[in-house]
């Protein structure tokens, strides 16, 4: 039994909220606890994993998006790219522990670093508010999901491609063009190499900045930039695997 079920304490940790929030939550109906002869809440860890699948990609945006957020829960948060390198390291070696090919796992975790590191190496002392990313996975349900409150990828571009018109003209250009080998241009060749490596890694990619936003899977073979309603400060990413 301890095995599929977790205490309220380790259940709550892993969806990023209080106990009390669960509690109110079964009060709701929208959660039920199974009960040992103590009366000790216990959780199934697979519906909680389920619950977590489902919110992270809305908290992550709803940070992304808000106008005036705050840090991330600390469990999520990487300040700095120290910090995110020591979490991406963790999460390739659980996903080793989780038997998957260590080829795939070597290119997923080259994406999710190239995404990652981009927004420390266009932000570094330009960060509008807050500084660093909000970086999360859920190894059972396969999804990485980044994001960062920076300055996004039409202004870093138009530093070095000033006749650039709108985000979705530097979203796809980013995607598809080498600019050049020095920084700052280098964002545009990190995400040629991330385009040109989901098919390797068999991934799918969502991928936003500001109002514009594209999809890559691995039988993609143009790039469609799109416009969603629902504008983001900084850059946003989640990964399929």
């Amino acid at each position: 039994m301890q095995s599929q079920y977790i205490s309220i304490g380790k259940a709550a940790q892993l969806v990023g909220v209080t106990p009390t929030t669960l509690r109110r939550w079964e009060k709701a109906g929208k959660i039920k606890p199974v009960r040992t002869p103590t009366n000790r809440r216990l959780y199934s860890r697979d519906e909680i994993l389920s619950i977590v699948s489902q919110s992270m990609a809305r908290s992550i945006m709803n940070w992304a998006a808000s106008s005036s957020a705050g840090e991330p829960e600390k469990q999520y948060y990487c300040p700095n790219s120290a910090v995110f390198q020591y979490r991406l390291f963790r999460l390739g070696e659980e996903m080793k522990r989780d038997n998957l090919p260590e080829e795939r796992i070597a290119l997923i975790i080259a994406v999710a670093g190239e995404i990652g590191n981009n927004s420390y190496d266009h932000n570094l002392g330009n960060w509008p508010d807050i500084p660093g990313i909000f970086f999360s996975y859920n190894l059972k349900e396969r999804k990485i999901a980044l994001a960062d409150r920076g300055q996004g990828i039409f202004k870093t571009l138009r530093q070095v491609r000033p006749k650039l018109k709108n985000e979705r003209q530097a979203l796809k250009m980013a995607f598809t063009e080498i600019i050049s080998g020095r920084a700052p241009e280098q964002r545009g060749n990190g995400l040629k190499f991330v385009r040109e490596s989901v098919p390797a890694a068999n991934i799918s990619l969502y991928f936003q900045t500001g109002e514009s936003f594209l999809k890559l899977n691995k039988s993609d073979i143009g790039i469609s930039v799109k416009k969603t309603n629902r504008r983001i400060q900084g850059c946003l990413a989640l990964i399929d695997f």
